[in-house]
């Protein structure tokens, strides 16, 4: 009975219930679009006790061969950390993406379907951070204004130890107020 349960919250009632198909109306997420030139990234990281731990500003730069994408960040954090990621993102036609970066375990996998996408990965922390591998799940949102709205779980043995929330909105599109 108690299985049954979890398993009905998980598939029905939780962030990881979630499937590209819930997406499909809406406005059209296409990654080579929306994730192409200069992009700002705000945003903040819940610790595994709910509490915010770390805020952040990024600077992303995406370009594109056809369906392959090379998307570089370069993230400031309140602590005074920076770090840098590059991926390369692979679309293929039926709108399957293979991710890859230097600290991401194997590659990634995802789904771009209506207005949502999810990306599916392991990352291995620096040192600094523990060295852990992390199980990420991704959901990235367009919203109406063309801004994107980010949500991110970090697990480890199925545990959730981290979420990240945040914006993402082309370098020279202005905040809804100004």
């Amino acid at each position: 009975m108690m299985a049954g349960a979890v398993y009905a919250k998980t598939r029905y009632a939780s962030f990881l219930a979630q499937k590209p198909d819930d997406y499909v109306a809406g406005p059209m997420f296409d990654i080579r679009e929306r994730f192409n030139g200069p992009i700002v990234c705000e945003g903040v990281i819940f610790g595994p006790t709910g509490k915010v731990s770390s805020r952040f500003v990024a600077d992303f730069h995406a370009t594109w061969n056809g369906n392959v994408g090379t998307m570089v960040e370069k993230f400031h954090y309140d602590s005074g950390l920076q770090q840098d990621r590059c991926w390369t993102l692979t679309l293929s036609n039926d709108g399957t993406i293979k991710a890859e970066a230097p600290d991401v375990v194997g590659a990634g996998t995802g789904k771009q379907q209506g207005s949502a996408v999810v990306l599916n990965y392991r990352i291995k922390l620096a040192d600094e951070a523990g060295g852990h591998a992390l199980d990420v799940t991704d959901w990235m949102y367009l919203t109406s204004n063309g801004s994107i709205m980010n949500r991110s779980q970090f697990r480890k043995f199925g545990i959730k130890v981290a979420e990240l929330v945040a914006t993402m909105r082309p370098r020279d599109q202005a905040y809804a107020g100004e």
